[in-house]
């Protein structure tokens, strides 16, 4: 080989090791991100799969199902175990750590994943009801800590992304991430029912509930290699008095905004999300195949992924508040719409264009609050309280989630002996409830930059000094004093 072209090879190496490291740089810093927050992808598999898995069991168990307690409670008693989650994992995020408290929430949701998939009560129906029941509440609960630990320090991961970007990432590896769960959640029962030859119910729903098992499994994985986030380490309050009475005056309105907001976004997006099924055999008469409604149910959600990739991007450029309020805008008139026309799409021979027009509903909703209002969540308040603050605002979600598929099937029995007026209603309400979304975010809810997170540690440290905390507390090891501390600034001073 010639000097000349040792040369020129030396220079290609030289030139390809930046590129390099930016990319080594790049993976190292979305890994955490990736880790904290893709475990909502259990939350969308497990509360939309439980839809399918009930209709399968109104099948198999006939009568015996439809007249069961367990009917009315199996769907949704997730959520509840979800809140207590919430703010469970919330308090231990803040005052233990985040990284241990996603291990836990994961062991709990693979444990009684595959419980719930094995229910059995001595081959008595009822009491298999029951123990799924009690199965699932406790999945809840480890869904519920992916919220307020996994997001929370999802959010404060992005912090070593490239700005312009951070907001983006975020959403795709949360609110993306329970999409991609809701599409997983109907497209598998479909798949097993089409294996089946819409036979053999209970190899549908409980390999349906087993495969819920993977993703955690996996993700269980990374996250023990997980470190702490370097935001949560700075400015932490584990090892500190948490001023709950300043936190709550400095907080509480926006606390009670985000909130709401997400209240009203779960209100309907769950609801319709666990009755799409419904609403489409509303569409077919009651011999259609599950394989019909299975496959369309898919198709529905499959609308959920463009409003949130595509819309992930304008949370970066026009901030998330913007981003919030353009969506439910536009999902508010386009729920109109579907109320408005619901008579002349709702054919067996037009689904197609019901599905397409409802999964438009679905895709603005992604857009606007269910990219953004977690987000909003996870940077308007200040680390040391951030997992108490994230938790209470997805657990308001949560009983949102609740109340409205209890609500729901009163919205369409008000309706009447009308098909079409019983399916019209929910979107009505939806469409005004979207509305209300909008203005809040409007006049309460603050502009999110790419810095939000360390400015907003610094508005808090300057708030808690002007009302006599020692912000010195912040961020304590375990073991230290802050006696010693002092100490140690007077010697070296």
């Amino acid at each position: 080989m010639t000097e000349e072209s040792e040369e020129k090879n030396q220079d290609l190496i030289l030139n390809a090791t930046p590129a390099l490291e930016q990319a080594q740089d790049f993976w190292s810093s979305i890994l955490p991100v990736m880790a904290c927050g893709a475990g909502l992808f259990s939350d969308g598999y497990v509360n939309n799969v439980i839809g399918s898995v009930t209709t399968v069991l109104s099948l198999q168990y006939g009568s015996t199902w439809s007249v069961s307690n367990a009917k009315h409670y199996v769907g949704d008693i997730a959520f509840v175990g979800t809140v207590v989650g919430q703010l469970v994992f919330g308090y231990l995020s803040d005052h233990w750590s985040r990284s241990n408290s996603l291990l836990i929430s994961t062991i709990i949701l693979i444990v009684f994943t595959a419980l719930a998939t094995g229910s059995y009560f001595n081959g008595d129906p009822v009491g298999m009801f029951n123990m799924l029941a009690v199965w699932r509440f406790f999945v809840g609960i480890g869904i519920g800590g992916e919220y307020p630990a996994g997001s929370v320090a999802c959010a404060e991961s992005t912090g070593e992304l490239k700005a312009g970007t951070r907001n983006t990432w975020f959403i795709m590896f949360t609110n993306t991430a329970i999409d991609w769960g809701f599409v997983v959640g109907a497209f598998v029962p479909y798949i097993l029912a089409a294996i089946c030859n819409n036979e053999n119910y209970g190899t549908i729903w409980r390999t349906s509930l087993g495969i819920g098992i993977i993703f955690p499994l996996v993700l269980f994985y990374i996250r023990l290699k997980l470190k702490e986030p370097e935001e949560f380490t700075r400015n932490s309050m584990r090892y500190a008095k948490t001023p709950y009475l300043l936190a709550l005056r400095f907080y509480g309105l926006r606390l009670f905004v985000v909130s709401l907001i997400w209240f009203i976004y779960d209100f309907s997006s769950y609801s319709f999300g666990l009755y799409s099924s419904t609403i489409l055999a509303g569409i077919y008469d009651s011999s259609a195949p599950l394989t019909t409604v299975f496959g369309w149910n898919t198709v529905i959600n499959l609308f959920y992924i463009p409003g949130s990739m595509l819309g992930a991007p304008l949370s970066d450029k026009l901030g998330p508040r913007w981003a919030l309020v353009i969506g439910v805008t536009l999902q508010a008139v386009v729920g109109f719409i579907m109320a408005g026309c619901y008579e002349s799409l709702a054919q067996p021979n037009l689904v197609a264009g019901f599905a397409i027009v409802y999964g438009i509903f679905l895709s603005l909703g992604e857009l606007g609050p269910g990219n953004n209002i977690g987000l909003l969540a996870a940077k308007t308040c200040a680390t040391g309280v951030r997992g108490q603050y994230y938790g209470i605002a997805a657990a308001v979600g949560k009983i949102g989630a609740f109340i409205g598929n209890y609500v729901f099937p009163y919205i369409i029995a008000a309706g009447g002996d009308s098909d079409v007026l019983s399916a019209q209603y929910p979107f009505w309400v939806s469409g005004s409830l979207c509305i209300v979304s909008a203005l809040l975010a409007i006049f309460f809810i603050p502009n999110i930059d790419q810095d939000t997170i360390a400015a907003e540690d610094l508005r808090f440290r300057d708030f808690l000094e002007a009302n006599g905390y020692d912000t010195r507390q912040l961020g304590l090891k375990k073991g230290e004093v802050l006696e010693r501390i002092v100490t140690s600034e007077k010697n070296t001073a």
